[in-house]
């Protein structure tokens, strides 16, 4: 089963996470399929950039997202993290 979820990276007492899809059964630091965003908590407000077109392809393939990718997929109020929507077509 795929999943979509967090992926710590940063340093020591300093993290930020990659949003992406993996197998369930393989590690959070194992090998990844597709990063398809990235959310840094430290932040003020939290700042998450993703890619919602990408997250609607994987759904559609079978992907669950994990609670707290859930959350983050569903902020819409202000003093929540900002979604970033990504628009590669003025690239």
């Amino acid at each position: 089963m795929l999943k979509i979820r967090l992926r710590r990276v940063g340093a020591k007492k300093a993290p930020s996470y990659r949003i992406v899809v993996s197998d369930s059964k393989v590690s959070t630091a194992g090998k990844v399929i597709e990063t398809i965003g990235t959310y840094n908590p430290l932040v003020n407000p939290p700042a998450c950039v993703i890619d919602r077109e990408k997250v609607g392809e994987w759904i559609k393939k079978g992907a669950q997202p994990t609670e707290r990718v859930a959350k983050l997929l569903s902020v819409k109020t202000p003093d929540q993290p900002k979604i970033v929507e990504v628009d590669d077509t003025k690239v």
